[in-house]
This record gives C-alpha cells, structure tokens and sequence, in this order.
C-alpha cells in the first residue's frame, strides 16, 4: 500500500471558533445539528406525554449548557475517534493547512506558522465550504454568527427560545416548493415567526450587548427595527480553494463559484490531482455522498476497483410533467392521535414515470422520524424501484413508513388524498 498523509486545519471562523478532525459535519454540522434537534423533540414529547397519563409539572424549562456540554463532548470523542482511525490505517495526520507548490508538492503550514513541504503521486483535495456572511450590511460579520437557518431555527423554537427566521424570497432554494411550504408552515403552527421578503440593512450592538437588526420589507418598501440576542447568517456557502494556489499549477476552477472542475472519476485538469465533496463542481454538496466518493477514489487509486461514484441525477425527467405521475396522501401518525398533534403537514409524495412499469424517480415525505424512513426506501432507487414494487410490499404495521407502500391517489386525479382508517 502507498504512503498517505492527510493534512487537516480550521482556520477559526470570524468569532474565532475551532474544532477538530472530522471537518463541518462531526463538528459544526449534522452531528451537533441533529443532537440538539433531539433536545427540541423531547421537549415536544413532554407536552405529548401529559396526554398519555404522565402527570409532569406544568412549568419546565430547558438548560443550555447542559446539552451544549453533552454535545460538545460527543463530538470530542468523534475527533479522538478519527485520530484514532487514521493510526490505525497508518495514516500520518498533520493538523498543517496546506497549499499546491507543483503538481506532487503541499506546502504545509502549523498553526505557530512552522513550514514543511510533503511530496505525493497523487493529491485529494477535500477542504468543504464555510458559511457566507452579507458582507454589504454594516455590522454583519462584527456581530453575526453562522450555520443552517430552518434546522438551527427549528431546534432553537423547540427549546423555548425566541426565534424569527428573515427570508429574502423563498425557504429551501432548490427544493421542492410544495414541500418547503409544508416544512414552513409547520414551524410556523409551532411558533418559529417568519418574515418573508425582508432584506436586513444593518445589525449595531447597543451598551444592553443586545443586537438591533434594521431590515427592509420589500412589500411594503418600510424599514423595520427591532433587538435580538443573536443573528445568525444562513446565505449560502462558499467553497474553500482560494487559498490552495490551484491556478499556478494548472487546476481549472469555475470563476463564479469558485468550485473545481471534475471529471467522472474526480479527476481535475491535473491528471493525478483530485477533488471530492462540496469544492467539486456540479456534485450534490452531502456529506454521505463525499464520503462514498472517496471511498471509491481511494480503492481505483490503489487499483483494487474500476468502480465510479453514481452521481445519477432524474431531475432533468421531472421538467416534463407530461411523463410523469405524482401519487400523494395527507396522512396522521398514529402517535399524533392520542396526543391530538396537527397532522396537517405529514405528506407523501412519489414520483414516477407515467410510461412503461412506472419507475420511482422520487420520493418526499414530511412527518416523524423522516430521514429513518426514507433511508430504507432510497435503496430501491438502486434497484430500478417501480410503482408496482412499492404496491406489492408488505406493510410493517403501524408505522409512517407504511403509507408509502399504500399510495393509491395521483394528484392528476384530483381525488381528495386524506389517509383515512389505520
């Protein structure tokens, strides 16, 4: 086997926040994201619980730094763990940022500012993006902090917090409207406040260390004030190659975005240069996704496997309405009955070709434990998952995952689509 190093370094964000191995998503992402999420969902079934019997005192209330504390210290043992890993596999971790001298030379700089230079037949680049700020409003980036605006929002409005989240045209760009729609007006019945079509002018911090944020609501043409404790950005993310001197050894960026031109095998204009995850143009920005394409990368490199990352994208096919079929269902978990939970926003929808056996070309779903659900049934995609598979699959009975195999409504029908009976 070769000889590999990965160097691995966070240059502290503007509030000079750190973290360790494991880049955004152990660290400053979905772990964490996804932890804190669980907090707000445990709050929401205490309420529930109170309808099923558990007598629990009216008045409760949620610690910060209790769950901080925990979450920081599961993501510690995540970093440990990955170091851990690297040893094993006799990896040499160097917590150096590094930048291309020539086409097999990294420049690789310590914290302290110490020097080396490492030498390599091929190089993977994998350095993800960082949140934006609006650098044109006053005040954005002295006081602002970052991440993920609905998820950071929703979590925040389940712990009992305050939470207003300004929207300057539309929630969840790139996805489907409709479902965005169902995601928003759940937060909304559940007390996230929206502003939608405002633009913020500027953020100051008074002598109180509260932040008053100026917006503009661009209905209305009037400007609006008001104080917060914290304003966190969520405009985008930029990918993290300016500082890697791609230019001077031949590695051809798109301009505008900033990402590196690959090819089908990860390949960049530099034949043994490679890029992988959120800094590849044209990839889907996903953690599970760059870490497939690396594993995949890493086996061609050593020659155990021609295999090729299936970046497969049926987007192009759901344009033409006239071939596809939409089946959908309003439907109630079970769980929401007793506890006389809104079910309102619990919708299905799939997607498939209107021609042939019907092959699924995608599936939504909004309700409980969404990612679990849809986890399974993505593996059909695999497959070459048609309709008629979905109808002859035996229900695991009661469950939310079980509407999916039951849908018998399309929305061309015009057929009401509520779920009755269990």
């Amino acid at each position: 086997y070769p000889r590999v190093a990965v160097l691995d370094y966070v240059e502290p964000s503007l509030k000079g926040t750190k973290w360790g191995l494991g880049g955004t998503c152990v660290n400053v992402g979905c772990i964490p994201k996804k932890l804190m999420h669980q907090a707000a969902l445990l709050g929401t079934a205490v309420k529930d619980a109170r309808k099923y019997g558990w007598q629990i005192p009216e008045s409760l209330s949620h610690d910060w730094s209790t769950m901080a504390e925990a979450v920081q210290n599961h993501v510690k043992s995540l970093n440990w763990g990955h170091r851990v890993q690297l040893q094993d596999k006799k990896v040499k971790y160097l917590n150096m940022k590094g930048s291309l001298v020539d086409t097999h030379t990294i420049r690789a700089v310590n914290g302290k500012g110490k020097e080396m230079t490492v030498t390599a037949k091929n190089i993977v680049l994998a350095t993800g993006g960082r949140p934006k700020y609006p650098t044109h409003v006053p005040g954005a980036m002295e006081f602002g902090i970052t991440n993920v605006a609905l998820e950071c929002a929703g979590f925040l409005t389940g712990i009992g917090l305050d939470t207003t989240v300004m929207v300057r045209s539309i929630a969840l760009r790139g996805f489907d409207q409709q479902m965005s729609g169902l995601v928003t007006d759940y937060m909304e019945a559940y007390g996230t406040k929206f502003s939608w079509k405002c633009t913020p002018k500027s953020i100051e911090k008074l002598p109180s260390g509260l932040l008053r944020v100026t917006w503009m609501d661009l209905n209305t043409k009037e400007e609006h004030q008001d104080t917060f404790n914290s304003v966190l950005w969520a405009v985008g993310r930029a990918s993290e190659t300016k500082t890697l001197n791609l230019e001077k050894v031949g590695v051809e960026i798109n301009k505008e975005t900033g990402k590196i031109i690959v090819a089908t095998d990860e390949a960049t204009s530099v034949p043994n240069i490679f890029a992988i995850g959120d800094i590849a143009e044209g990839r889907p920005e996903l953690t599970p996704t760059a870490i497939k394409a690396g594993k995949l990368l890493a086996r061609r490199l050593v020659g155990h496997s021609t295999e090729l990352m299936n970046y497969d994208n049926v987007s192009l096919l759901l344009h033409a309405y006239a071939f596809i079929l939409v089946y959908h269902a309003f439907y109630k978990p079970l769980e929401f009955t007793v506890a006389e939970r809104d079910a309102t926003q619990c919708y299905i929808k799939v997607v498939c070709l209107r021609e042939g056996d019907q092959r699924v070309l995608g599936m939504h779903f909004t309700g409980p434990n969404a990612g679990e659900v849809t986890q399974g049934f993505s593996l059909g995609f695999q497959c070459g998952l048609t309709y008629e598979h979905l109808r002859n699959t035996v229900g695991i009975h009661p469950t939310c995952a079980e509407e999916l195999i039951k849908l018998n409504i399309t929305k061309r029908s015009g057929l009401d689509a509520t779920v009755t009976g269990c």
